[in-house]
């Protein structure tokens, strides 16, 4: 990957791991994070091929990572093609998603292969969104909590089935999505977290009691918080009061107001705060594309302005925007552009071990970095210290570096 070019940002409010820096300067170096220098502090000598950016009234934040979309601008991680990849790859910078895990669907054993395999041989290119692995959701979940999972293709867990996925990916799933109530000795729970994958509770009806048994064999996430599961009732609390209670838990979150209303999120955030939270699209297909008939799992989804649905009214994923999901939890009480940071860049770094080189802003991390206006505008999007898309000053659109 060519990173050569190196990148000085000037007089921009740097919002570091520990502190926030006012008027700082910030060099970045063969993508990755050189110099952090204080206000007043200046470059003792320059490098060549330098491009330099005025940063005057915006912040520097981490790049967002999405660690679960299935799909953006016509492409779908199911379509198995290095195209594709392409596709997403150069349409998320736009949205402040600077990596992301491409996230599978419950589709035949066949199908999922050639996605797994098509994602193990794929290198993400300069200015792209860094592909860091992938999401496998399902198909081993809870057919009454299928949501738009093709029911189907759904079956139990199977080691020797994970197994061989895991190989064909090259070793790429990095977090699966199961119903942890078919598991009953948790032997499949224990060998996923041995392993190193991130495991997530989603897609299930389990009751608390199940919660608490899959968090001792290894479940550390649940799967779009609310959506295809359990939830709060005042005789057993479900999968949704697990993750209220159960510190070992993160919870992904689709912040569209739509899959969690405003009133939802604002009491997910006080029972959960920033500290477990990780915002995601859960994004298909149709995402930057017009409303309109679409697929999904190979089921036909109908757009509309606002929301993907199957042909039952359903929710089919999203087409939320990462800035937009981030937008909306600004909006709420108690929340600030660093607990944003907390929940859409150094979390779900955290729960897939990347934290060493993603999801905040330290010497020597990936050079993955917005430049935001406080309403968290996107103005510049930088991947691995590459410029992958800045707003156009003249009519507030986006064009492509």
């Amino acid at each position: 990957m060519n990173t050569s070019l190196s990148l000085y940002i000037k007089n921009v409010t740097i919002f570091t791991e520990k502190t926030v820096i006012m008027n700082g300067n910030i060099l970045m170096k063969d993508g990755r994070i050189e110099t952090i220098l204080k206000e007043h502090e200046q470059l003792t000598s320059y490098p060549s091929n330098l491009k330099i950016i005025d940063g005057t009234d915006l912040n520097l934040i981490p790049g967002f990572i999405d660690g679960h979309i299935h799909g953006a601008n016509g492409a779908d991680v199911m379509d198995a093609t290095a195209d594709a990849l392409d596709t997403m790859a150069t349409a998320l910078p736009k949205e402040g998603t600077t990596s992301f895990l491409a996230t599978t669907i419950t589709q035949s054993p066949e199908n999922i292969e050639a996605a797994l395999q098509n994602v193990a041989t794929y290198e993400t290119k300069r200015g792209q969104a860094e592909i860091i692995g992938m999401h496998l959701e399902g198909p081993f979940i809870e057919g009454s909590k299928k949501g738009a999972q093709p029911i189907e293709y759904i079956c139990k867990p199977d080691i020797e089935q994970f197994k061989k996925w895991q190989n064909l990916s090259n070793n790429k799933i990095k977090t699966i999505t199961m119903a942890p109530e078919h598991d009953e000795d948790g032997s499949f729970i224990h060998y996923l977290y041995k392993s190193g994958v991130n495991v997530s509770a989603g897609h299930t009806d389990a009751n608390f009691a199940s919660m608490k048994k899959a968090v001792s064999h290894g479940v550390r996430q649940v799967t779009h918080l609310c959506n295809a599961m359990s939830g709060i009732h005042h005789r057993d609390i479900g999968v949704v009061g697990a993750a209220f209670q159960l510190e070992e838990l993160r919870a992904e979150l689709i912040a569209d107001g739509i899959h969690v209303s405003p009133g939802m999120l604002q009491l997910i955030y006080a029972n959960m705060g920033s500290e477990r939270l990780i915002l995601i699209t859960d994004a298909m297909r149709a995402k930057c594309l017009q409303a309109g008939d679409y697929e999904l799992g190979g089921q036909p989804v109908t757009v509309t302005s606002d929301r993907a649905v199957l042909e039952d009214g359903t929710l089919a994923g999203s087409i939320l925007k990462m800035h937009q999901g981030a937008q909306q939890m600004l909006q709420l009480t108690n929340v600030s552009i660093r607990n944003i940071i907390e929940m859409a860049s150094a979390n779900p770094a955290k729960q897939l071990g990347i934290f060493e080189k993603k999801g905040s802003i330290a010497l020597q991390k990936d050079a993955d970095v917005l430049l935001v206006d406080d309403a968290l505008n996107i103005k510049y999007t930088i991947c691995r210290g590459a410029v992958a898309f800045e707003e156009d000053e003249e009519d507030g659109n986006y064009k492509r570096k």
